[in-house]
């Protein structure tokens, strides 16, 4: 199936590339720039679930559902964190983008941008996709916020949709972005990462 076969996308000075358990030491060190695991609205795995954490990861891209990227800086090879397209429907041409966290220090920086073109022009561009899809926690409102600035819609809110780590129920955010706006929404993010940094 196309949208889970093996592919690495590069640019801008970041590497997306298939997670793989040789990256369980750079994800424990990147997940632990900001100690992102006790965040109770994130999936970041704690240091002693980060093999099982890609395990999972690796079990849904056997069966179909999900395939994981590690995030790396070219440059040095370092692990900034981990991005995945997940309940894909090959179907209707859906995928989502989501499981996606990077390193504190690398965050509200070019390399979310930087990603998320990258995982963009694939799906509308390499696989064809007519909608791609977010979901977030309600009480993630970095992540709103981030989604929304990509220029996605929102699409509602499922309530008492999944459990947190803490055992609290979330309500979802669902947004998408459909394969007509992706070129406006493409021109704006180059927009973006080629505006000076300061």
């Amino acid at each position: 199936m196309a949208f889970v076969e093996p592919v690495t996308l590069s640019a801008r000075g970041i590497d997306l590339v298939p997670l793989s358990l040789d990256h369980e030491p750079g994800l424990r060190a990147a997940a632990a720039d900001g100690a992102l695991w006790q965040i109770r609205v994130t999936s970041v795995p704690d240091p002693e679930s980060t093999r099982k954490y890609i395990e999972d990861a690796l079990a849904m891209r056997e069966a179909g559902n999900r395939f994981a990227f590690c995030v790396i800086e070219s440059a040095t090879g370092r692990v900034l964190g981990c991005t995945s397209y997940h309940d894909i429907v090959p179907a209707v041409s859906r995928v989502e983008i989501g499981w996606t966290w990077y390193g504190k220090s690398v965050q509200r920086s070019y390399v979310n941008t930087t990603c998320k073109l990258l995982l963009l022009t694939h799906a509308f561009e390499a696989l064809a996709c007519k909608v791609v899809g977010w979901r977030t926690d309600n009480f993630n409102f970095a992540s709103q916020a981030a989604i929304e600035r990509l220029g996605a819609r929102k699409d509602g809110v499922i309530r008492g949709h999944a459990l947190r780590r803490d055992g609290t129920i979330r309500d979802t955010v669902m947004y998408s972005l459909r394969d007509g706006e992706w070129p406006e929404v493409k021109a704006h993010l180059l927009y973006l990462l080629d505006k000076p940094r300061g």
